[in-house]
């Protein structure tokens, strides 16, 4: 049995939990329930049935001992020898939660010649790091680092595992979970622990109207995926000792092949930007994007964009900021053209100083900016740029 089943003797055929069901996941045949791969596993068909014709995973899970997973461990993202910031965020935010915990924190690494970026990890907050140094890792696949994940966490057993909400994050952390059949929550965007010890893993819901609150109290370990940029790094200290475990397993063989590389051409990463010049529908026109890019080129920042002009074709998904995109947190946001929906909101982190430049005076975006401009983006981006060229030349 996987997820909820049902016991055929038990089930009379009642209906209570088609009408309990908000998905739509149950079907009557022949006088029988039957769960079907709409299932969300919420739960709310058991708790209907009068009958107790219907019994899941985590029933058979209750005797199980929790007590026996301790710690917590951060897994750290490297591309070609450079550690991925969001692992070092989330070394700091570790250490906050194992302070709670009276607990360890782990960082488990995986590449080729990355032997050195161990040093870094225990500077950043890690007391371990577990570490995989072989050519065969060298290139990042999901089934082979989440076999090894998933073999590392049956043997250490770690209460709580954080992963990075990036590109290869949210391809390998949802490999973990399935593999061990625990919860997995993600795209956080705040992580406690409350009164029971219980990781309390915050995230937007219904389409950022909301803040969800999500507990995995059955089974372990507890997962999430986190953003980047919502949590600061601690300051290094490169005196604080840790001990470093190299590990050594025979080759997986991946399901996929990588042939080459294709590195992204696009320029600098949003999370890793200073400054971002932002545009919204109120650019008007694809062929108007060029007036922001030119005052992004001008102050030496990058080119950003809201959801609606990535649903239009305007700019390329890998630009958007929100919360189906990327969270950033540069010195300095212009928001150009953009409303500010909360679900653009979500995706503003820590953010010194947002400049908002929209016609209509009562736009949301004003509310969260320290300097709003009322204009027309299309008339006001060409002076503001001429006027920082100008500057420049002076």
């Amino acid at each position: 049995m996987v997820g909820i089943d049902i016991i055929k003797d038990k089930c009379v055929g009642c209906k209570a939990c088609l009408a309990a069901c908000l998905y739509g996941a149950i079907n009557l045949v022949e006088k029988k329930a039957v769960i079907t791969d709409k299932c969300t596993l919420c739960g709310a068909c058991k708790e209907s049935c009068r009958f107790s014709a219907i019994v899941s995973e985590r029933d058979e899970r209750q005797g199980s001992d929790l007590s026996q997973y301790k710690g917590i461990w951060v897994f750290a993202e490297q591309r070609y020898g450079k550690l991925k910031p969001v692992s070092l965020e989330l070394l700091g935010k570790a250490r906050e939660l194992a302070a709670r915990l009276n607990a360890k924190v782990t960082s488990v690494l995986f590449g080729h010649g990355i032997e050195f970026l161990a040093r870094d990890l225990i500077a950043y907050g890690a007391d371990q790091v577990l570490m995989m140094d072989e050519k065969w890792l060298g290139d990042f696949n999901d089934r082979i680092y989440g076999e090894l994940m998933t073999d590392l966490i049956k043997e250490h057993k770690p209460e709580i595992v954080l992963v990075g909400a990036t590109s290869k994050g949210r391809s390998l952390a949802p490999y973990i979970s399935s593999s061990l059949k625990t919860g997995l929550t993600a795209d956080c965007t705040g992580l406690s622990i409350d009164d029971e010890g219980l990781l309390v893993q915050t995230r937007p819901a219904f389409g950022g109207n909301l803040m969800a609150e999500i507990v995995c109290p059955h089974n372990r370990p507890q997962m999430a995926t986190v953003r980047p940029k919502v949590f600061k790094p601690l300051e290094p200290d490169y005196e604080k000792r840790g001990i470093i475990t190299r590990i050594q397993k025979e080759p997986i063989e991946g399901l996929v092949k990588l042939i080459r590389n294709i590195d992204n051409a696009e320029g600098q990463s949003l999370t890793d930007a200073e400054i971002i010049v932002s545009v919204g529908r109120g650019i008007g026109s694809a062929a108007n994007i060029r007036l922001a890019g030119e005052l992004a080129d001008a102050l030496g920042g990058v080119l950003a964009s809201s959801r609606p002009l990535v649903d239009m074709g305007w700019m390329p998904y890998s630009r958007q900021v929100g919360q189906t995109g990327k969270t950033v947190a540069p010195r300095i946001y212009i928001a150009c053209g953009i409303s500010g929906a909360i679900q653009h909101l979500a995706g503003l982190a820590d953010i010194d100083t947002i400049i908002a430049i929209n016609q209509d005076p009562e736009a949301p975006i004003f509310k969260v900016a320290n300097y709003g401009i009322v204009a027309d983006v299309k008339e006001f981006l060409p002076l503001l740029t001429e006027k920082i060229k100008q500057a420049k030349k002076a």
